[in-house]
């Protein structure tokens, strides 16, 4: 059985005296309290014995009965003892107190930064374990056929058709969200089956059958967070938005240039790194040759 060593704890020297001085403050006032009854006590038997022996029937108070110079001795001791406690305050002055009030709130301050600080340290270390997190339950991936001058489209459609690559972006964007500009949206006859169709546009009645529709690509992504990879398909400007976000580009470059309206943006190399390809020559079903590649986003 293991028991947790206790930490060591240290009292700072200021905080002893403050302690010290209020045990000694302490003291003196019970002191004078039992001063106080201790008076009174001596000075009711005093006089209940004065009256008892000494009573005599033309008393006045100017009589010089040794009660009276009893209690005003008394009377005379009790008053210095509560001057000195009470008045001249002899242990615990007012400069001594703004000394200590100074030093506390000196003290408060210090500690109240040093949690701060922690904090601080603490929600940043949570920041980061976060964002670790998300970056390996998540996937943001941009999909896209381009080629070799990065064209994508002509007049709001494919240049080529390639049956491989359809399958393929089927069969990776099955069952996640697909994240499109509105243009993108309409060169399609429907939304796409067995996916989330996200639709970005500024156009503020816009309305999309069978998709939601977001007025920004942030808006689209935080509309998929449940999703582990949302895909980015088109068009040209939410793919060049798209590169801040997406840590992951699935392409397919098709072998030839071709003229285009639309182009995919430029993939610096100095950010993206090829992780995997598989090359495509031309056939009967393919009337180019290409390349599937997949990039993923060098952590800096």
């Amino acid at each position: 059985m293991f028991f947790k060593k206790k930490p060591k704890t240290t009292i700072d020297p200021q905080q002893v005296t403050l302690v010290e001085h209020a045990q000694q403050r302490i003291a003196q006032k019970k002191r004078f309290n039992n001063h106080l009854l201790a008076t009174l006590f001596l000075v009711f038997f005093a006089f209940v014995l004065n009256f008892a022996f000494e009573y005599k029937a033309d008393f006045t108070p100017f009589n010089t009965h040794w009660s009276f110079a009893l209690a005003a001795l008394l009377g005379v001791f009790l008053l210095i003892h509560f001057i000195k406690v009470y008045v001249f305050y002899t242990f615990m002055g007012k400069a001594w107190e703004t000394q200590q009030m100074e030093f506390l709130l000196e003290k408060q301050a210090t500690m109240v930064e040093k949690i701060k600080r922690s904090m601080d340290k603490e929600a940043a270390l949570k920041a980061s374990a976060e964002w670790e997190r998300e970056k390996q339950q998540k996937n943001i991936t941009m999909i896209a056929a381009v080629a070799e001058n990065n064209a994508l489209g002509m007049d709001n459609k494919l240049i080529w058709h390639l049956s491989d690559d359809l399958k393929r972006f089927k069969n990776l964007t099955k069952g996640h969200h697909v994240i499109m500009g509105r243009k993108t949206f309409e060169s399609m006859p429907k939304a796409l089956p067995n996916r989330t169709n996200v639709v970005i546009t500024r156009q503020a009645e816009y309305a999309a059958e069978n998709a939601h529709v977001v007025n920004t690509l942030e808006a689209a992504l935080a509309l998929a967070q449940e999703d582990d990879r949302p895909f980015i398909i088109g068009g040209g400007e939410i793919y060049r938005q798209g590169l801040a976000f997406a840590n992951c580009i699935e392409l397919t470059r098709v072998h030839d240039d071709f003229e285009a309206d639309t182009f995919f943006p430029e993939i610096d190399t100095a950010v993206w790194r090829e992780v995997w390809r598989e090359n495509h020559d031309k056939d009967e079903k393919h009337a180019h040759a290409f390349s599937f590649i997949r990039y993923e986003k060098i952590d800096v």
